[in-house]
């Protein structure tokens, strides 16, 4: 059911998805994100992974983002959950997380998706990012809901986090651009076992920022 590879980008990133929950959730209009994700594990470009920007190291807000917050979303109960029963299995906080929701949250697909955005692929990239080389990330979990695709990000201090709009927005969009599914098609997000904060991204909040 789970097929996993392992990238050393700079760091040791554990992608994974779940197959059986890929081929049901992705087959109604969802098929080009299904198609990269499967091509991840013969073709990724590595390089590009230790060489430009990235996406978690992002230090700047948009101020145009609705965000939106929730005390008691069912991404905070299932980190809750993840970290008791994944204790003694997985050191990192984030595979506990991860590993539980992929192996038993019926939503999620994938978890340490690599992402790229190429500087020809976004207009003022040398003005945003101060580089000519790709712009990349890992989305920590992906997950399918009402046709949407959300990008989640854990945070185990959600409330403190300044730039996780930015970074998981970025990662929404290299998404988008990586797949060709338009990004209104995407919900954001980051969570801990507290609270979640999400927002839906559009590109008129992009061209407002620059």
């Amino acid at each position: 059911m789970i097929k996993q590879k392992t990238f050393w980008h700079g760091w040791k990133y554990d992608y994974a998805i779940h197959e059986h929950k890929t081929s049901k959730l992705l087959d109604n209009g969802l098929s080009q994100l299904k198609d990269y994700m499967d091509g991840l594990f013969s073709s990724c470009p590595n390089k590009y992974f230790t060489e430009g920007p990235r996406g978690s190291r992002l230090k700047f807000q948009m101020p145009s983002l609705d965000i939106r917050r929730h005390n008691d979303h069912e991404v905070s109960f299932l980190t809750e959950y993840g970290r008791g029963i994944n204790a003694e299995r997985f050191k990192s906080e984030h595979m506990k997380v991860q590993m539980f929701m992929l192996e038993n949250d019926k939503k999620t697909v994938a978890i340490e998706v690599p992402v790229w955005l190429m500087p020809k692929e976004e207009d003022k990239f040398d003005n945003l990012f101060k580089e000519k080389k790709p712009l990349t990330g890992h989305i920590d979990i992906l997950r399918i809901e009402n046709n949407k695709i959300w990008v989640w990000d854990y945070k185990p201090n959600a409330e403190k986090e300044k730039y996780a709009a930015t970074q998981t927005y970025f990662y929404a969009l290299m998404l988008s651009k990586r797949t060709n599914i338009p990004i209104e098609n995407f919900m954001c997000g980051w969570f801990d076992t507290a609270n979640a904060f999400v927002f839906k991204p559009n590109l008129k909040q992009l061209k407002e920022f620059i």
